[in-house]
């Protein structure tokens, strides 16, 4: 797990976190879910440098975005991440907000092929909407729909938020190599696992996203291809009303390679991601740009008097 070198401001980060939880969690669902989306987008979020981070992606990302439209993005998105996270928390309200939520999509037929034949099934999605409900519709229906999850930096707020996550169905396990082998083991078994692969991963791949090179984890395909299981994008939209969802299963990525496969569940995340601008982290540091260097090369590769050329643009 990485781990923070801030051991001091995570703990007054989680400790801030668990009383707004605590506090919210007093409160019937459909008061509980927009009064934290509020607390935290207008009053947590900007202390706790979210504003900023979504304003660099976004300039990152969608350059020339008019000011008051990246300012309703930083309020919305903070306010959707805030909802998620409460969400998540109340682990009966969510299994019942699955149970009310119809899977729908594409993809649904062939999981419902492959579950009867016994083949594995990797589920891929991203940080958008809230990515537990589709997994929460499932399980209400009486799957098993196991997950393979990256330990938060914050290891104290990490500490309860993946208990969550244990509770809402099992079998759950963090990555690694232990984890991944039993995530593995459960796969192996005909079983359907979870994976979310839009977090900046340093060894991974580059692999275009919104139009910039995205260091992405293969791990999906890799894993689809290891075992022959279908590989299914997966989405939770949230609906206008802030509470209800549309659980989305899109049609079966076929396998090729690790590198193609993955690219076209980006592209297929892309084109969400652009419909609903506003349900995507952008808290995430997913492409960090300042850490692409441009690499040193010899100066027979060089040639006399000729400088290494500029890193890309990210």
């Amino acid at each position: 797990m990485a781990t923070s070198d801030r051991p001091v401001l995570d703990r007054a980060t989680d400790a801030v976190a668990r009383a707004a939880i605590r506090a919210a969690l007093v409160l019937p669902r459909r008061v509980r879910v927009p009064v934290f989306g509020w607390l935290v987008s207008r009053c947590l979020a900007p202390l706790m440098g979210f504003d900023r981070r979504i304003r660099a992606n976004l300039d990152l990302a969608v350059p020339g975005l008019p000011a008051h439209e990246a300012r309703r993005l930083c309020r919305a998105v903070n306010d959707n991440f805030a909802r998620t996270l409460i969400e998540n928390y109340a682990t009966d309200d969510l299994l019942e907000t699955g149970r009310r939520t119809e899977p729908v999509g594409p993809g649904l037929a062939a999981m419902e092929e492959a579950r009867a034949a016994g083949r594995p099934i990797v589920l891929v999605t991203g940080h958008f909407g809230n990515y537990e409900v589709p997994r929460a519709a499932l399980i209400a229906r009486g799957w098993t729909v196991g997950g393979l999850y990256r330990p938060m930096n914050n290891r104290y707020f990490n500490a309860h938020y993946a208990a969550t996550m244990h509770r809402l169905g099992e079998p759950v396990f963090p990555r690694g190599r232990a984890g991944t082998a039993g995530f593995l083991r459960h796969l192996r078994g005909g079983g359907a696992g979870v994976l979310l692969i839009d977090q900046y991963f340093r060894s991974g791949a580059e692999i275009d996203f919104l139009g910039k090179p995205a260091p992405t984890a293969l791990s999906a395909a890799e894993i689809a291809l290891k075992i022959d299981a279908l590989l299914v994008p997966f989405f939770g939209i949230r609906q206008p009303d802030g509470l209800s969802f549309e659980a989305v299963f899109e049609a079966p990525i076929p396998h090729t390679t690790a590198m193609e496969m993955t690219s076209a569940f980006n592209a297929v995340l892309e084109e969400k991601v652009l419909a609903h601008m506003d349900q995507w982290f952008w808290i995430h540091r997913r492409w960090k740009p300042e850490r692409r260097r441009p690499k040193a090369r010899t100066r027979k590769e060089n040639g006399p008097g000729v400088s290494a050329g500029a890193a890309k643009p990210g």
